[in-house]
């Protein structure tokens, strides 16, 4: 956490004056405004996908539901292809706020990341300010658990064998995720650079292959990377599988094919999978049912059905997990 020397105390201990209830110093001083900044490493401490995987569960179930209030991201072009700002506000029961969150391609060919975010997070009752906290971890777990939520109740309950389609942060974040709930065993990995694939696979026990062999046969498949045009195509994809995702998120990119979306489609959200999926604009895919629907046992998927989590990232994910950093946090200065 960020420290700010105020009157000779750090913002940690003005956090824990404050979660005791001393609103002031000794000299009289108030410190009821001072605000804890969570930095990467403060969430990494805490947050946890045994924690983050239902409390996904439960935010999409109640986004689906109609209790949260939530517009479609805005984004702002800065450079074509290159530099995004993207701006995300939401409320819920139990927190409000907004994400801001730099999308940036061109980041990787620097080897930086290429999605950088910050949260800022207030109490929905009062609108107090609680806390501001670096997004980029908590979007990155956050995609991964949302993910896995949504796989628990479309794959098979003891699917083995993972295929990632692309070898970045979101490959990782998603073999950590799914193994939470799966006996993950055969894990294969492609990328469009193959000395990518073949450090992750080195990193973590991995194998890696030609796009085609490794979703060969796959229980499950992770698509995670920034193509423009279809990298997965469903003439590889074994019937009764499931499809992750999380990748090309602009309206005019692509990482699946028709024949993907041809399969039975669940979205985080409709209307921004409709504005936002070029997977989903440009295949003119047939959308099955929001995560939300199907979690909370509103609509029913075939269980012998071959499924596609086609996720944008939504912003009510980003403010449930902060609100839950917040919390053991708050617990943890105590």
């Amino acid at each position: 956490m960020l420290h700010i020397d105020t009157n000779g105390l750090s913002l940690l201990e003005l956090t824990r004056l404050q979660a005791k209830g001393d609103s002031t110093l000794e000299n009289g001083e108030s410190v009821a405004s001072s605000v804890p900044v969570l930095s990467e490493q403060d969430v990494a401490s805490i947050l946890t996908y045994a924690q983050l995987i239902p409390l996904m569960r439960e935010t999409l179930i109640a986004f689906s539901a109609g209790s949260i209030l939530q517009p479609v991201r805005q984004m702002l072009v800065v450079e074509e292809q290159e530099r995004y700002l993207g701006i995300m506000p939401a409320v819920t029961p139990d927190a409000m706020g907004a994400k801001l969150v730099c999308f940036y391609p061109k980041n990787a060919q620097f080897d930086r990341h290429t999605h950088l975010a910050s949260i800022a997070l207030f109490d929905p009752e009062f609108g107090t300010p609680l806390a501001f906290l670096d997004g980029r971890l908590i979007t990155e777990m956050r995609t991964a658990a949302t993910s896995a939520a949504v796989t628990q109740v479309l794959a098979a309950p003891q699917s083995r064998s993972l295929a990632l389609i692309g070898s970045g942060v979101q490959a990782k974040a998603h073999l950590y995720a799914l193994r939470e709930i799966f006996p993950i065993e055969d894990v294969r990995v492609w990328s469009q650079t193959a000395s990518n694939a073949e450090r992750f696979a080195e990193t973590h026990g991995a194998r890696a292959m030609s796009a085609a062999d490794a979703v060969d046969g796959a229980d499950i498949v992770v698509c995670a990377t920034s193509a423009r045009t279809p990298v997965l195509q469903g003439a590889w994809l074994k019937p009764g599988a499931h499809v992750n995702s999380v990748g090309s998120p602009r309206p005019d990119w692509r990482e699946l094919d028709d024949a993907v979306m041809a399969e039975t489609v669940i979205v985080d959200s409709y209307e921004a999978a409709q504005k936002e999926a070029g997977d989903v604009i440009l295949s003119g895919a047939s959308i099955f049912a929001e995560a939300g629907e199907v979690l909370g046992g509103r609509k029913q998927v075939d269980r012998a059905a071959t499924t596609i989590f086609k996720s944008v990232g939504i912003a009510c994910e980003d403010l449930a997990a902060a609100r839950l950093v917040f919390n053991l946090h708050k617990r943890a200065v105590r």
